[in-house]
């Protein structure tokens, strides 16, 4: 049974996967039990279990949290509407489907069915184990929370039509690791012909190194082996308390640049991941659908508010020297800093250029060799970004593209945040006028797989030749060549990495 509004239907806390409790803890997810009757579809469920972030608020969460909620506009199951699929993000270790921000209304008003669902986070979502490895019949651990969202996607193949979506029609999008997900998705096998076009926003994980479960890849430790920390017994594993598995997992400070965060995030397991990203895209062994792809232009002015990276120009100079070696010449001519006051913003901009838009234009440039693909740069910088001097910081594009100006980006009452979002002054015309392209964009782009449309910018296709974005800002206008010189730099330092990708 749904909550019934005017012009559409909304289902909450579909459950489209059996929870992944007990012995199902650390396994791919498996068939739900069916139920008789009539199931009550009018409240979301829980969240995956995450640790507190600041700035939203915490969801209450338990394991039993692979659910799913759908925003659907069609009057009968025979109207075949183009569906959109959101994967939430969070750094793979926060987040939920069901945060307000990602309502589907506005969307379903524009005609598009919209999901929203929670996959596994954290240590329960991405614990690379030998153990896990040994009982797998596929010898792989990790990668749980990818396996719940081909999950989902499987779920929605099978059921949309149900609720008026187009099964044949299926774009799936996210934002940070969401974006990242869609990226992984992409180059996955076990995802092909589960959606058919894609929008990456934001994408963190894409064309830069990207850990292997059971080898040393880039001079850094197996993630089998870390995953010991956990415990070493299954069974025990399994019988502990979700709280006594967070404890002991243990969490480190989110870092886009040193990549000092949670070790729990996809890798390469040899079965859904079975190589580098950057290989699979460059060999075309992705998914051949439309795409689009994008970033905003301070998306690092986030994480270096979450605590600086980067302490003394003498520090930066070692971590460019073990993160780049013989391109860390380049790397300090085209980011200078002479004194220690320059390096915050010096460290936003490194994060911006090849943690998200180096990943962004590389994904798009090898996508657009055999698919119609689109890069946008975010730009608009909305009363958040001003008081906060943030810029067009990271996610700010999302309450844009669902068309949720007025619902909070931080909703935790407990941070001075809260008051910030609650003013008047944080959104204008512009704002307005530019969420309503976007969102117009997204759901063309969805019914069409070309995101160009009466009313709307003119958005060039991609090509490597011509290398044209959509620029999203106070006016959106086309543009060229975006940061071409420090991409290219990225670009060449990537690739030399991927061929000495074993050791250092």
């Amino acid at each position: 049974m749904s909550q019934v509004h005017s012009h559409f239907r909304v289902f909450k806390g579909i459950p489209y996967a059996a929870p992944p409790v007990a012995e199902l803890r650390w396994k791919p997810p498996q068939p739900v039990k069916p139920w008789s009757g009539v199931r009550q579809a009018t409240e979301f469920g829980d969240a995956c279990p995450q640790p507190y972030f600041p700035g939203w608020k915490q969801p209450k969460t338990s394991e039993d949290c692979l659910r799913l909620n759908i925003w659907t506009p069609a009057k009968s199951a025979r109207e075949r509407l183009p569906v959109m699929v959101w994967i939430h993000g969070g750094a793979f270790n926060i987040g939920a489907g069901s945060n307000a921000i990602y309502d589907g209304e506005s969307l379903a008003r524009r005609g598009a069915v919209v999901v929203t669902f929670n996959y596994r986070l954290g240590v329960f979502g991405f614990l690379a184990h030998a153990a896990l490895t040994r009982e797998s019949p596929r010898r792989s651990s990790g990668n749980y929370g990818l396996l719940d969202q081909i999950a989902a996607l499987e779920w929605v193949r099978k059921n949309i039509s149900g609720f008026g979506g187009a099964p044949n029609r299926v774009t799936v999008f996210g934002e940070s690791a969401g974006g990242s997900s869609v990226c992984l998705l992409l180059i996955s096998p076990l995802a092909r012909g589960l959606f058919h076009r894609a929008i990456a926003q934001s994408a963190g994980v894409v064309y830069r190194p990207i850990r292997h479960r059971s080898e040393t890849w880039y001079g850094r430790t197996p993630l089998e082996k870390l995953g010991e920390s956990v415990g070493t017994d299954l069974a025990e594993m399994r019988a502990r308390t979700t709280e006594e598995i967070v404890r002991r997992a243990g969490a480190k400070p989110l870092n886009a640049l040193f990549d000092t965060g949670s070790e729990y995030r996809p890798i390469v397991d040899g079965w859904v991941i079975p190589d580098d990203t950057g290989e699979l895209f460059e060999s075309g062994r992705h998914a051949n659908v439309p795409f689009i792809a994008g970033t905003n232009a301070d998306e690092g002015t986030l994480f270096t508010a979450l605590g600086s990276p980067l302490k003394s120009v003498a520090a930066y100079r070692d971590w460019a020297n073990t993160e780049f070696g013989t391109d860390r010449t380049r790397l300090l001519e085209l980011y200078p800093a002479a004194i220690d006051a320059e390096l915050d913003p010096l460290a936003a901009r490194i994060i911006a250029d090849s943690r998200f838009l180096h990943g962004a234009r590389s994904v798009t440039r090898a996508m657009a060799r055999k698919n119609p693909a689109y890069l946008y740069h975010f730009t608009r910088v909305n009363g958040i970004g001003r008081a906060l001097k943030w810029g067009a910081f990271h996610a700010s594009e999302i309450q844009y593209v669902f068309g949720n100006l007025a619902v909070p980006l931080f909703d935790d009452p407990a941070t001075p945040l809260a008051a910030l979002v609650a003013r008047p002054d944080i959104f204008d015309g512009t704002d307005r006028a530019l969420s309503e392209q976007m969102s117009a964009a997204w759901v063309r782009f969805a019914a069409t797989g070309n995101p160009n449309g009466a009313g709307l910018p003119v958005w060039p296709a991609y090509s490597a030749v011509t290398d044209q974005h959509l620029e999203w800002g106070d006016t959106p206008r086309a543009g060229a060549n975006l940061r071409k010189t420090e991409l290219d730099f990225f670009e060449q330092a990537y690739t030399r990495m991927r061929a000495h990708r074993w050791g250092k």
